[in-house]
């Protein structure tokens, strides 16, 4: 990978990172990186933290700006790892569509008076902003016309995501995620996709050209996760563990996962489920297992740190990805499967397009939205434990060759270099000529 350069001056590539301010003489020389998020604190959103950990480490002065998070991401300010990070409060939505506008409104004045503001104290080569929701470049879109390249770091499909929480056809909020997915891509110079669904929907949808479009997967780091000795104690005196990890937000399929295990218990009880995660559904999901008799079988444990969260995967007989087939769904790439595969756990998941692309013959595959199909895959690998480990051994094999961060991060790197290397004369026409060329039209 080339040293990235600024639009004026070269810049070697700098020692590891300690968490001392930079010289003036190195704030000067290396290219300047903003990325926003707004879904949650960094270093919580993985990906976003493995981004800046890898433009750190090619060279780039990299800054965060984030939601306010709880214990150690709940400071204003921190220099962690050689990466600035700077944290705004919001107000955290209740669940409906209109809490959500209330947080998103609150969280973009905040984001674009704390980019003002340090943009004045740095300024900024590039700027990336990770959705959802889709209007965070529109808050920092003046920094364009200061020379920044933007880059739109594509996690999710808001409209769908939109569908996937509050149901329906459409309606107003609906068309607003669609209204703001159009400009979002019309003001982007360069777009990171997390899969080839996702980049086909840029390049269709959002009209970009296909070599503006980078695939940047969301891979686990090789360093970070890796089988560690198992715990039984985690069984709860049963044979079996049985765990998911992730956000439990409505459209992850939790109590799809719920209700596939209360199947499970009908016809045996030798197991125990560890649930690892926390999210806007979860307090719903703890009612749900009650209701179902679940409460001596499955346990929720709220977030982990690495450490322990190696411990449950490591323990783990079967991995689940509950996630129901929705457009949604069916076109991402979920993140807990490639981490399942790096810690060689079997997975089970519905039969979803990016599912398969990502596990291949490391997951067996129910049919979708099907809780009871989800359950007869669940006891079919409990009852075979060398399927178990031949899945277990293929998914981090793929995860080595081909899925982890490492592999990732050469992508970034490269669409870095070449926002770094236009010309801000060109990216600062697109606008305009996003509206001629029909980008814009509804």
């Amino acid at each position: 990978m080339p040293t990235p350069k600024t639009r004026t001056q070269a810049q070697k590539p700098r020692p590891a990172p300690d968490d001392k301010a930079p010289s003036d003489a190195a704030l000067r020389s290396a290219p300047r990186v903003l990325i926003i998020t707004q879904n949650a604190p960094v270093p919580r959103d993985r990906r976003v933290w493995n981004e800046l950990g890898a433009l750190r480490d090619a060279g780039y002065e990299p800054v965060a700006i984030c939601p306010k998070g709880d214990g150690p991401d709940a400071a204003r300010f921190e220099r962690r790892e050689g990466i600035d990070i700077f944290r705004y409060a919001q107000p955290p939505a209740s669940g409906s569509s209109l809490s959500y506008m209330r947080e998103y409104a609150v969280a973009f004045w905040r984001i674009r008076r704390l980019a003002r503001t340090i943009a004045g104290e740095r300024g900024f080569d590039v700027v990336q902003a990770s959705n959802p929701p889709d209007f965070l470049l529109m808050s920092v879109c003046f920094l364009k016309r200061r020379g920044a390249s933007l880059i739109f770091d594509h996690h999710d499909l808001a409209p769908e995501l939109y569908l996937a929480r509050f149901g329906g056809d459409g309606g107003l909020f609906y068309r607003l995620s669609r209204l703001l997915e159009r400009v979002n891509f019309a003001i982007s110079d360069l777009v990171l996709a997390t899969n080839e669904s996702y980049k086909r929907v840029a390049v269709a949808r959002g009209r970009m050209r296909p070599e503006d479009v980078f695939v940047v997967r969301s891979g686990p780091e090789l360093a970070r996760f890796g089988p560690v000795a198992p715990d039984p104690d985690l069984k709860r005196g049963r044979s079996a563990l049985i765990s998911f990890i992730g956000e439990m937000a409505p459209q992850d399929g939790v109590d799809h996962a719920l209700h596939a295990l209360a199947h499970l218990l009908q016809r045996r009880d030798d197991w125990h489920a560890i649930f690892a995660g926390d999210g806007p559904a979860c307090a719903g999901l703890r009612v749900l297992a009650t209701s179902l008799g679940l409460d001596d079988h499955v346990e929720f444990t709220g977030w982990l740190d690495d450490p322990e969260l190696k411990r449950v995967l490591s323990t783990s007989d079967v991995c689940i990805a509950p996630d129901p087939k929705t457009p949604l769904s069916d076109a991402s790439t979920l993140v807990k499967i490639a981490e399942y595969m790096a810690m060689s756990r079997p997975i089970v998941s519905y039969d979803l397009t990016e599912s398969r692309v990502t596990a291949a013959d490391a997951a067996l595959y129910a049919r979708p939205n099907d809780p009871q199909a989800f359950a007869d895959a669940i006891a079919v690998l409990l009852d075979d434990p060398d399927r178990r480990a031949l899945m277990g051994r293929i998914g981090r094999e793929r995860v080595e060759r081909a899925l982890s961060w490492e592999n990732s991060s050469n992508t970034l790197l490269a669409a870095y270099q070449v926002a770094i290397s236009r010309e801000h004369a060109t990216s600062g026409h697109r606008w305009r000529a996003a509206k001629r060329s029909g980008r814009l039209a509804t």
